[in-house]
């Protein structure tokens, strides 16, 4: 298996990578050989996920960052780069919901928060990596989009939308830039 998808010498970017879905990936990724960036909000718990694969023969470091910073997310593609010198794979895991309800509740607040962390944050970091993909005509994105973004949801409204909207990224940026042999996918977990 590992034959199939040797990523020896590739660079991977996860965020939301200290639990579940990210963190699996992350170590999947570490598994095949990829140099992985730990990314999540938690210092503490980066430096866990990160030691742990440096641990099992694997090769992370941990770089806290919140996606919804823009500043933070340039930080964590400079220090990335500053380390391991490209950016070959990018998965865009990180997402938040804090609002379950009817979307007569919603307050601004959290309708902006959804949006601005689940898709203007994945604009933002795609943006930061694709010139560079495009340079060595090479590169993977993986945005963690949601089953929920296929239908509409009494309670979770705002993500919905949210992952409605990072499907439509994917096709949008694998349109434009899978000519420069750049894979831009969206994988749809569910509960």
């Amino acid at each position: 298996m590992k034959d199939l998808f040797d990523l020896t010498g590739k660079v991977s970017v996860i965020t939301g990578s200290t639990k579940g879905i990210g963190k699996a990936m992350a170590e999947a990724l570490a598994a095949f050989g990829s140099k992985v960036v730990i990314s999540s909000r938690k210092a503490d718990a980066c430096d866990a996920v990160a030691a742990s694969i440096n641990e099992s023969g694997g090769e992370a470091m941990a770089h806290p960052c919140h996606v919804g910073h823009k500043d933070q997310l340039e930080r964590l593609v400079a220090s990335t780069r500053e380390r391991w010198g490209k950016i070959d794979n990018l998965v865009v895991n990180a997402a938040v919901n804090p609002y379950f309800g009817s979307s007569l509740g919603i307050p601004d607040s959290a309708f902006d928060k959804v949006m601005e962390v689940n898709i203007k944050s994945v604009h933002w970091l795609c943006q930061m990596v694709i010139p560079e993909m495009q340079e060595r005509k090479d590169g993977s994105i993986v945005i963690v989009s949601s089953v929920g973004g296929f239908r509409g949801n009494s309670m979770l409204g705002a993500y919905a939308i949210s992952k409605a909207a990072d499907m439509q990224l994917a096709r949008n940026l694998a349109a434009e830039f899978g000519p420069d042999n750049i894979r831009v996918n969206a994988v749809c977990p569910a509960w």
